[in-house]
Parts: C-alpha cells; sequence; structure tokens
C-alpha cells in the first residue's frame, strides 16, 4: 500500500476525491439509460435479452469501482440517489403520458407503448437493483477485508455473480410476468445472467486500470472496517 493512499472512510461531504462526482454521476446515468431501453426484447440466436444488456453490466463495474476505491458508505448514498433518479423519471415519463395530446401529433399509441411501460420496469429494477447492487457492494466490501485488498479479480467477479445473480432473477419476474411465458422468462434470466457474469469477466482488465488510475488520483483506497452495513443509513 503506497504511503500516500488513505485506507479510512472516505467522506462524500467534501471535495478530497476529484474523480468521485464524475464516477457517480455515471453510475446514475447509465442506470436511467438501462431502464428507458429495457422495455425492447433483442433475440440473438437462442439467446433473449432486455434491451439494456450491453449497458446495464456498467452500472455494476462502476459500483464495483466505487466500492473498491472509495468504499461501501460512500457507494450506499449513489446507489440511493439512483433510486431517486429512477423514481423522478418514472413519474416523468407517466405524468406526460397521462397529458392529452396534441390533436395533430399520432404518437400517443407509441409513446404509451414504450414509455409508458417503464414504471413497470422502474419498479423491478428499484427492487431488483436494491438488492442486487448492495449486495455485490457487501459481497466486494467485505472480500477486500478477508482478502487484504489482493486479487482484485475474485472480488469483482464474486460480487457480480452473487449480485447480478440476484438482480436479473428479481427484476425479469417483476418487470415481464405475466405479460411472456414461463419458458421465455426463464430464458432471458438464464440468457442475460450469463452475459452479464461474462460481460464482468471481459471488462476486468478495464477495471483494473480504472481502479488503479483513481486510487492513485484521488489519494484514496478504503477499507470498510467496523461499518455498519444497513442500506437504509445514509451517513
Amino acid at each position: 500500500m503506497e504511503n500516500n493512499i488513505s485506507t479510512t472512510q472516505f467522506d462524500t461531504t467534501k471535495a478530497s476525491g476529484k474523480y468521485f462526482l464524475y464516477v457517480a454521476i455515471a453510475f446514475v446515468a447509465l442506470l436511467m439509460i438501462s431502464n428507458t431501453v429495457a422495455v425492447k426484447l433483442i433475440g440473438i440466436g437462442p439467446f433473449v435479452f432486455a434491451g439494456a444488456i450491453f449497458i446495464f453490466p456498467l452500472t455494476y463495474i462502476f459500483g464495483d469501482i466505487l466500492t473498491e476505491v472509495y468504499g461501501y458508505r460512500a457507494t450506499r448514498k449513489i446507489i440511493w440517489s439512483a433510486f431517486v433518479a429512477l423514481i423522478v423519471m418514472s413519474l416523468v415519463y407517466l405524468f406526460v403520458q397521462w397529458l392529452p395530446a396534441a390533436s395533430f401529433w399520432g404518437g400517443q399509441e407509441a409513446y404509451a407503448t414504450i414509455l409508458g411501460f417503464v414504471p413497470r420496469i422502474v419498479a423491478g429494477s428499484i427492487i431488483a437493483f436494491f438488492v442486487g447492487e448492495f449486495c455485490n457492494s457487501f459481497v466486494l466490501s467485505r472480500m477486500k477485508i478477508w482478502m487484504n485488498g489482493k486479487h482484485l479479480w475474485m472480488r469483482t467477479i464474486g460480487s457480480t455473480i452473487v449480485g447480478e445473480g440476484v438482480d436479473t432473477i428479481v427484476f425479469v419476474l417483476i418487470a415481464f410476468y405475466g405479460t411472456l411465458p414461463l419458458a421465455v422468462l426463464f430464458t432471458v434470466i438464464w440468457s442475460g445472467y450469463l452475459f452479464k457474469v461474462g460481460y464482468e469477466v471481459i471488462a476486468t482488465p478495464i477495471t483494473y486500470l480504472i481502479v488503479g488510475w483513481l486510487k492513485r488520483a484521488d489519494g484514496v483506497d478504503v477499507y470498510d472496517r467496523g461499518i455498519d452495513y444497513n442500506p437504509f443509513i445514509l451517513k
């Protein structure tokens, strides 16, 4: 461990991390985008994916980066910020859908079909992401202490196996149950899960580069010793 890198808790109320805000914004933005495009189902060979399959796994990578560098407590605040953003986005989409359409505009049905379905997607995502991302962050945080900061690849992949597993099952069941046959639901779950874990594995070298650079640039490498992992405590 470099002597100029702090291993104590990262204080999000101070501007001590030059890049923390940018990573947090990217995390929230990717989550909101993925929830908007998730309504489309994509068929690639025998696999069926939600439209967010190429974007949503990045939120877990950014979640890993946030937890690994800045710690569980800082990540917990960002997760809650993302939840609030998703709720606001969903309510705005719904409100605009309910507003009377101009007599000459013929896109109301298309809007309702795509963005009108988003509230259910967001409801599923909020619950699934809440459970999945906190599982992911908790596992990575605890593994970092157990491993004394070594073997980052084991932490990122191991936490993703747990977090994405929970997230995928909960999200698909809430978002699509009753609208798709059970066989299709199971296909969406297992194909999406395998893809997301594989995505994490392939992205591991990039994760290493970003984590190493952020630790040096911001001078912080948090170990979550003695903290309260309760997801409802925002301090």
